[in-house]
């Protein structure tokens, strides 16, 4: 199992201590994977202190390469091997490890060929900081330059009940060259986890109020599709994020979800997503329901939209 770390949803970060509890009880849990990134606010200094004398076993992702704007839309890319290298540094320093298990370029800089870029990457892994390399939200072109470089253990991407777009080409693509598909966003920004009726009970200053997909029709649309696979969940007598990552588990063994959360109940309501068994009907009644294409609106607002299958 595995799970995302990451204070992004508001300005209001988790407060170490509790962040702490949080992933000491995944790891009793069994959740063996832990993702965050250097743009994740304090993330990497609060999953350090928690891994403090319970690294062993856990293999720990970090990304680079977004670089801080003014708000959550106005971010900038830099893959340049300067910045791998200097991004790298101070991550181990964050985290208190030496090295990182699997290290992402967290969107890829169309400014810097992917050659140079995972070039600099690979020279991390002969250095023994990094172990492996992954790249997020990548085309499929991009992803077999990059492989050629160096191989690519994993992609990151968004996938969903809501979000099925790496189904067209990334995924095949990544099933051909051996590399596997780590899921952000598996409960559809919360929709899937039925966590919400109004975009008015999110957070003031949660970025999805301004996300497409939370906006006026589009969001009533969203919600409805929503509730209808939540009451499948129902009949199966399951929460409906469990259901949802269910779903995205039966996708294939190459496919790890990473489902973030703050709240020690979710965590464990989803490390039990392992327990439902979908069968090919369960399978059918969900592709009728919430087939390719069904959520409505984009993923981002349109400056983040950009950064996305570079």
């Amino acid at each position: 199992m595995s799970i995302g770390i990451a204070d992004v949803y508001t300005s209001s970060a988790q407060c170490e201590n509790d962040a702490i509890a949080l992933v000491h009880r995944a790891l009793d849990l069994g959740i063996n994977f832990l993702d965050t990134a250097n743009i994740y606010g304090d993330s990497e200094i609060k999953v350090g202190k928690a891994l403090q004398r319970r690294r062993e076993g856990v293999v720990l992702a970090t990304k680079f390469g977004i670089v801080p704007g003014s708000s959550y839309q106005d971010r900038a890319v830099d893959g340049s091997p300067e910045n791998a290298r200097r991004c790298c540094d101070v991550s181990l320093q964050r985290l208190g490890i030496e090295t990182i298990d699997l290290y992402y370029l967290h969107r890829v800089d169309p400014r810097v060929p992917i050659e140079d870029t995972v070039g600099a990457m690979a020279d991390l892994v002969r250095a023994g900081k990094v172990r492996s390399i992954g790249l997020s939200e990548a085309s499929p072109a991009t992803v077999r330059r990059a492989n050629k470089v160096h191989p690519i253990t994993a992609v990151q991407t968004e996938y969903s009940l809501f979000t099925r777009d790496p189904e067209d080409e990334l995924l095949p693509t990544l099933r051909e060259l051996g590399t596997s598909l780590v899921a952000y966003s598996p409960l559809g920004r919360g929709f899937l986890g039925a966590r919400f009726r109004s975009i008015d009970e999110l957070a003031p200053n949660d970025w999805r109020r301004s996300n497409p997909r939370f906006q006026g029709e589009q969001f009533q649309r969203n919600l409805a599709i929503a509730d209808t696979i939540a009451e499948i969940a129902r009949e199966k007598g399951v929460t409906p994020a469990q259901l949802a990552l269910a779903w995205v588990l039966a996708q294939g063994k190459d496919i790890v979800p990473i489902p973030g959360t703050s709240n020690v109940n979710r965590l464990e309501e989803n490390a039990r997503s392992l327990d439902p068994v979908l069968t090919t009907d369960d399978l059918e009644r969900l592709e009728r329901v919430a087939p390719k294409g069904a959520a409505v609106g984009d993923r981002y607002e349109p400056r983040m939209m950009e950064l996305l299958n570079g």
